[in-house]
């Protein structure tokens, strides 16, 4: 059997703190057999590295959501790349602009931004990117600080076709989670269209954006099926090739072997 991978999950977050280990517990009964827990925060970056080292199934990326970037200082970023010598550190994220909240102001988001592009670099890490509202300048600062150096994901995908082909290209993966079950998801359901299915790779964003009909619960890998059913419906194929698919690209995104 093929067990799903949830590239994308924030199972350290107080959404869980009731009933985190029950939660975990039971996911390969649902058909979750990998996680890669991602930090958002200097403190989140600690608690998700503490997860993935007390479990066997699951991994660690490790950076700032750009809304957390007010604070951070150079020997932060020290820290994030002294990080990467953990075998359960996979990838720096989630690294990006966010221009929704607009705070901390652009230029500051921009420079950290560009800071933990440079710890991928040192460090050979593929990146996952958080881009919303800001797509022109999320690519620009791509293409000309990584393009495609060390690989990377655009973590759930909100752009349209020509954006995608951008990433596409430079040979960066699409996230894609339940926001593709969403009533209003013309333009997503656009780029799975037209995306590669060997470029795509599934994740929930968990405790957020769980998928319809569980839309504004909490949410968790074992939901994931039900964009695997989407997945499969939009790409003409099997469920479990659609499991079997994206297992294997996350695999190669995250360049875990075992």
């Amino acid at each position: 059997m093929d067990y799903i991978f949830d590239t994308h999950a924030h199972y350290d977050d107080e959404a869980f703190d009731a009933d985190r280990e029950e939660v975990l517990a039971g996911l390969k009964e649902q058909g979750v057999g990998t996680v890669v827990n991602v930090g958002a925060s200097i403190a989140s970056t600690k608690t998700t590295l503490a997860l993935a080292e007390t479990h066997s199934f699951m991994y660690a990326a490790v950076g700032v959501h750009p809304n957390e970037t007010a604070e951070l200082t150079d020997a932060d970023m020290k820290w994030l790349e002294s990080l990467a010598e953990n075998p359960k550190v996979v990838a720096i994220g989630e690294i990006g602009l966010d221009y929704y909240w607009d705070e901390p102001e652009r230029e500051i988001q921009k420079h950290w931004f560009s800071a933990q592009l440079e710890v991928a670099k040192k460090t050979g890490l593929p990146v996952i990117i958080h881009s919303r509202d800001a797509a022109k300048d999320t690519l620009d600062i791509m293409k000309v600080e990584h393009n495609g150096a060390t690989g990377g994901v655009i973590h759930c995908f909100s752009y349209g076709v020509e954006m995608a082909r951008e990433y596409l290209n430079m040979g960066y993966y699409i996230g894609i989670g339940g926001v593709l079950t969403f009533k209003n998801a013309k333009k997503l359901i656009e780029v799975a269209e037209y995306a590669p299915l060997d470029r795509i790779v599934l994740e929930t964003d968990c405790p957020y954006l769980a998928p319809v009909p569980n839309r504004g619960k909490r949410n968790f890998s074992g939901n994931l099926p039900y964009v695997v059913e989407k997945l499969a419906e939009i790409k003409g194929v099997s469920a479990e090739e659609i499991i079997r698919e994206t297992a294997k690209n996350a695999r190669a995104l995250y360049r875990i072997t075992e």
